[in-house]
């Protein structure tokens, strides 16, 4: 008896720290503990419930996917029902009903405005703090009992925060698919040969009504919870006062929610909010204005089918239907080959549409869009639309099936497309779509370091014709430069000085500024010490590349296609023919009879430092010995703060990590132990 206490006692604690977590993590967005700590905390409470399954509760964090696949969804009667809500679609109707509620309420009226989230009404009953069972909207007076797949999204609380929770509250919200898991799952889809979903809503939809609550878990689904239905127990007497005691007891409010004061401002927030509608990372079709009174709300009561007191704005569809007259393929400026479809135009969202991306070779395969097809388009999160799908009940047969090209539209080079990835790319240096990309990553601090030489003159000297590849960086003479707008004689020659500067650079950065798929800083520095030259790189087999710490099959294979095309070896021979040095330094960084003060130390760096660019300390670091990481962990066992260190400098505090000034990091330098 006493070790089966002591099991209930852990688990119980371990179940609340879990709880805790989850809400830091999937309803504030802002974790306390790394993942591998969470794993730790979630396989203990596993172990425990395996040895004792009798102690194992239906709220437990281990308990969201559970249960066989169902044979089908029971109903599910609101107790109070679950309408819809009625549109205006003009300024002019917005104020029509503004006018109609304070007609009816005899005053001036506050009202609270929120993103309309394009998904999927849902209703969450709780009996004493535990969610019992969920719903769909339904007719509005009954859904479907989703209750097994509604457990298996990790931002529904399945027990709720705090102490006094009602004996029972019905809340209600949408469930969406963001539209990074939708691109996601119709990747997947199409990679599998699966029909592809429409869009987010349809996705979140069907992801929902799925009879197996392991395929909903897979799906990434999330919840904005946004009112309650029926509820005991609590005081409440506004809208504002309901979302504020949602927060409080774990369920996750959409932050963009705000409290108008007047119609006008309703309307200030509309127009706003249409505005950031593209930078969202989910789709919204509109904004649904509540009176805040829940008193007025009771006073105005409903339609048929509608509450008097809540109104949708609704944006312009983002969805028509137009016809595809030809597929070409676009090069950007990383090199990324998209099939671009060319549309009879048509208006979409308020503005004339005459081209559509199709994305990759993949979803142009999995869509099955023909030339000639007629097909939806849509308007959401791109400035170019996408087709959703073709139309195939129209078809007529004399489409026309397009095929990926094989090499480079605008330079002729090979096209690669690496395994595992959905892009297909332009690996030709010299590749005029990606020539002025290329140039400023290769002038760039981190890669050859050429003062001066930004995006802006990069444009210029691509412009006048004067440089088509990294090469003729080294080949402009003075009297070419000095005909480019305001190139005067002091500004050519502190170009030319700083060209002729980066000569010098280590290879590990000449490789690095080649600007290869795949290789950044850190396998750069790996090649350049492995190979020591850029002979031996270029030589180099699969199986040589692969012995190098941090290269794998992807990187290997990437490095191998760069370097067989006859456009990037023609590049790096005429580099070397002009000075730039190709072979590694052979004496150490840094020498000292003893050992490095940061040997296998990992650091990170945070804040403005006096003297050194973040790129320079970096590479001081590394220097001496050390490992440079982007985030704070308990593996990390100093941090170099500057000025404004920002949180990274209190995870430190937090973590007890040791907190190293720039002056620190001299006296390492100069050799004197911390």
């Amino acid at each position: 008896m006493e070790r089966l206490e002591k099991a209930r006692q852990e688990i119980a604690a371990l179940s609340e720290q879990l709880r805790y977590h989850d809400y830091r993590y999937y309803v504030l967005d802002s974790p306390e503990i790394a993942d591998a700590e969470y794993d730790q905390l979630m396989g203990r409470l596993r172990e425990l419930e395996a040895a004792y399954p009798e102690l194992v509760q239906p709220s437990s964090p281990t308990q969201r996917v559970s249960g066989r696949p169902l044979a089908g969804f029971g109903q599910v009667e609101h107790r109070i029902p679950l309408l819809s809500l009625d549109n205006a679609t003009t300024q002019e109707e917005l104020w029509d009903f503004d006018g109609r509620i304070q007609r009816w309420l005899q005053g001036p009226v506050i009202y609270v405005v929120e993103p309309k989230i394009d998904g999927l009404a849902i209703s969450l009953t709780y009996e004493d703090g535990v969610f019992v069972r969920g719903a769909t909207r339904g007719d509005g007076e009954r859904g479907e009992d989703i209750t097994q797949n509604l457990r298996t999204i990790n931002s529904i609380p399945l027990r709720l925060r705090g102490e006094d929770l009602p004996p029972i509250m019905e809340v209600r919200g949408e469930a969406y698919m963001d539209r990074r898991a939708f691109d996601d799952l119709n990747r997947r889809r199409g990679e599998m040969g699966e029909t592809l979903f429409a869009n987010p809503r349809n996705a979140a939809a069907g992801s929902l009504r799925q009879l197996d609550p392991s395929v909903t878990a897979s799906r990434r689904l999330n919840v904005f919870m946004y009112a309650i239905g029926y509820y005991e127990g609590i005081e409440l007497t506004t809208h504002w006062q309901v979302l504020e005691y949602l927060r409080e007891v774990g369920f996750r409010v959409n932050p963009l929610i705000e409290r108008c004061s007047d119609v006008e401002a309703v309307w200030k927030y509309c127009e706003r909010i249409e505005s950031q509608r593209d930078e969202l990372v989910y789709d919204i079709d509109g904004v649904v204005v509540k009176v805040d009174n829940l008193a007025a709300q009771a006073a105005l009561g409903a339609t048929g089918r509608s509450p008097r007191w809540a109104i949708a704005f609704k944006y312009p569809a983002e969805e028509a239907t137009t016809i595809v007259e030809d597929i070409i393929v676009q090069v950007g400026r990383t090199g990324a080959l998209t099939p671009l479809a060319l549309l009879t135009p048509v208006e979409v969202a308020g503005s004339t549409v005459s081209r559509a991306t199709l994305h990759n070779a993949d979803i142009l395969r999995a869509k099955d869009v023909r030339i000639g097809d007629t097909v939806i388009i849509r308007k959401a999160g791109d400035v170019i639309p996408e087709i959703v799908m073709p139309v195939e009940s129209k078809r007529t047969g004399e489409e026309r099936v397009f095929t990926m090209p094989s090499h480079c539209p605008v330079c002729n080079a090979e096209v690669q497309r690496l395994p595992g990835e959905a892009v297909t790319r332009c690996i030709g240096t010299a590749c005029p779509a990606q020539l002025v990309e290329s140039l400023v990553h290769f002038a760039a601090r981190g890669a050859m370091d050429i003062e001066g030489l930004g995006p802006a003159l990069v444009s210029q000297l691509v412009e006048a014709g004067l440089v088509k590849d990294p090469a003729d960086l080294y080949y402009l003479d003075g009297s070419a430069l000095r005909t480019l707008p305001r190139m005067g004689e002091k500004s050519v020659d502190n170009l030319l000085r700083a060209i002729e500067a980066s000569k010098s650079r280590p290879l590990a950065r000449v490789i690095y500024a080649l600007g290869i798929r795949l290789v950044g800083e850190a396998a750069s520095r790996e090649l350049a010490m492995h190979f020591q030259t850029m002979e031996h790189m270029m030589a180099a087999s699969r199986e040589e590349l692969q012995k190098v710490d941090l290269v794998g099959d992807k990187i290997a294979e990437s490095v191998i296609a760069f370097m067989a095309e006859p456009q990037n070896r023609g590049v790096i021979e005429r580099l070397a023919r002009s000075g730039v040095n190709m072979s590694e330094a052979t004496e150490e960084v840094y020498s000292t009879e003893a050992p490095s003060p940061l040997a296998g130390k990992t650091v990170v760096l945070t804040g403005s430092l006096r003297r050194y660019t973040r790129q320079e300390a970096a590479e001081l670091v590394r220097a001496l010995g050390g490992k440079v990481t982007s985030s704070v962990s308990r593996n990390t066992d100093y941090v170099v703060a500057g000025q404004d260190p920002g949180s990274k400098y209190t995870r430190a505090q937090e973590l007890g990590v040791k907190i190293l000034s720039e002056a620190d990091l001299e006296s390492l330098v100069e050799g004197r132990s911390q």
